[in-house]
């Protein structure tokens, strides 16, 4: 039997892992067919949308795209709108981290880290934006960090990059205005992710702390609560900019760092 509602159809992406994984299930559990993405395109990767669909009664569907590389970003856009016939919710959450002084900072890493973590969403959402018209309306949901408020020394490349996400935020929000396509920044402090769990250990070693102190005096240090943000913590918001009780929330972010940009 057809569901006569037709489901909103999300792209998220990075979101394998970490934050977007949980984002991407966050959407299918509130019923939306999602589209997941990375780069590596493993058995894996295709396990995650497949265990989305099963666990939620929706269409989730595989999609691998560099988002380093313009064109391939914008072919995740019309791959999912050949598969799915629209695109109602975009998430740009794929992202990628190097820590340097600026004299040291490799070349390499900076053009990386401005391609995937501010370009990506350019592009993404150039090619969103008509599918949305077409739609009626749509949401665009920008991952960007508590370093797209404040800075921190050796992340130029990050911290510029989410200080760019910000501001096309605000540009396309207002662009969109009339538009019924909303556009939103979520900025997270440090979130627990696999990626920062596999850091603790080396930070135990390096301070000679236990587990409980290195988070809370040396990861956490900037962030009041001294406690994680959760990734489903960071979904919730997701789901919330993408409800129709945030329809008048446009241009703006959502801080979610236990208190770190209130100092």
């Amino acid at each position: 039997m057809t569901d006569p509602t037709p489901r909103k159809t999300a792209i998220v992406t990075g979101s394998t892992s970490g934050i977007g994984k949980a984002i991407a299930e966050a959407l299918a559990a509130a019923g939306c067919n999602v589209v997941v993405n990375s780069f590596s395109d493993t058995p894996a990767d295709h396990k995650v949308a497949a265990t989305i669909a099963a666990k939620h009664g929706v269409r989730a569907l595989y999609v691998k795209a560099d988002m380093s590389k313009g064109a391939e970003c914008r072919a995740l856009v019309e791959r999912t709108a050949q598969a799915f016939g629209s695109v109602n919710i975009l998430v740009n959450n794929a992202g990628i981290q190097h820590v340097a002084p600026v004299e040291d900072f490799p070349a390499e890493k900076w053009d990386a880290i401005i391609a995937i973590n501010l370009s990506s969403a350019f592009h993404t959402i150039a090619a969103a934006i008509p599918l949305m018209k077409n739609a009626g309306g749509g949401r665009i949901v920008n991952i960007a960090s508590a370093h797209g408020l404040v800075a921190s020394p050796f992340k130029s490349a990050y911290v510029a990059a989410k200080h760019g996400i910000m501001g096309l935020t605000k540009t396309v929000a207002l662009e969109l205005a009339r538009e019924k396509i909303t556009c939103n920044a979520i900025c997270p402090g440090y979130v627990l992710t696999p990626l920062v769990e596999a850091q603790i250990p080396d930070q135990m070693k390096a301070h000679n702390m236990d587990r409980e102190t290195v988070i809370r005096e040396v990861m956490l240090e900037k962030q009041p609560t001294r406690e994680f943000v959760s990734v489903e913590q960071v979904a919730a918001t997701t789901v919330f900019l993408c409800s129709d009780a945030a329809a008048q929330i446009n241009g703006t972010h959502i801080s979610v760092d236990g208190g770190w940009v209130a100092q």
